[in-house]
């Protein structure tokens, strides 16, 4: 009850700001600092997250992906009411402006979340992370995401600086099959090999790590021989 009347008066306050911007519009500079104050409402200052571990940090995420969630949820391919209502009616264009925009931030990182998880559990996790499992048809996660885990520009994103429960609800949306992305769908087809004590272990483990000094995501054309060990329809050649 308690995250449904919080998730409530976001929405409200978003909405609110929004009125308020086209109120003021012909009295005021128009900027897009100004027009993604609905974003920071939720997203934290800058988009560098907030401290509740629900919605992410999307400051310095690769364009290719903050755009292809912006299109996954204006689209219905992922569901959550409030994103579905701020983007319904946007543009590509101005989907693209906005994923420009948090893109090209960089705020610093919060501290990693300390984990209380068992030592068993967590090494389960960095397993999975650097080396996956055969056995399962699991790839490492870092075979898509860089070593480092800060992403590979412009399509797949940094895995460290997200909340461990945030971990958890996207690793079981896809598991479940309600959050959707552009076949083939890569991550739903991970998902679906992981139990549920993979995904607790896989999240408390990223959840957990420092961020390295460089955080931005890597590009793919830096990346020698570049290859992804499954086809992936968010990411572009």
């Amino acid at each position: 009850m308690k995250k449904i009347i919080y998730t409530f008066a976001l929405m409200t306050t978003s909405v609110c700001m929004l009125v308020s911007m086209n109120a003021t519009a012909q009295n005021a500079p128009d900027n897009l600092a100004q027009r993604v104050k609905a974003c920071v409402a939720c997203h934290g200052q800058e988009g560098r997250a907030t401290t509740d571990g629900f919605y992410p940090r999307i400051a310095g995420k690769p364009e290719g992906y903050l755009f292809n969630q912006l299109r996954n949820f204006r689209d219905g391919k992922r569901t959550y009411p409030m994103m579905t209502y701020m983007v319904a009616h946007l543009t590509d264009s101005y989907l693209q402006e906005i994923s420009t925009y948090f893109s090209s931030l960089n705020p610093p990182y919060a501290a990693p979340q300390t984990s209380i998880a068992e030592v068993a559990l967590m090494e389960r996790g960095r397993v999975l992370v650097k080396l996956g499992d055969t056995g399962k048809k699991i790839p490492a996660c870092v075979a898509c995401h860089a070593e480092k885990m800060t992403g590979v520009a412009p399509f797949i994103p940094g895995l460290l600086g997200l909340p461990r429960d945030y971990l958890v609800a996207q690793l079981g949306a896809w598991k479940t099959g309600s959050r959707h992305a552009h076949a083939p769908d890569c991550m739903q087809s991970v998902a679906k090999q992981l139990d549920a004590d993979d995904i607790a272990a896989v999240s408390a483990w990223l959840a957990a790590q420092t961020m390295p000094v460089d955080t931005k995501a890597v590009r793919q054309s830096d990346v020698v021989g570049f290859k992804l060990p499954i086809a992936c329809g968010s990411v572009l050649p």
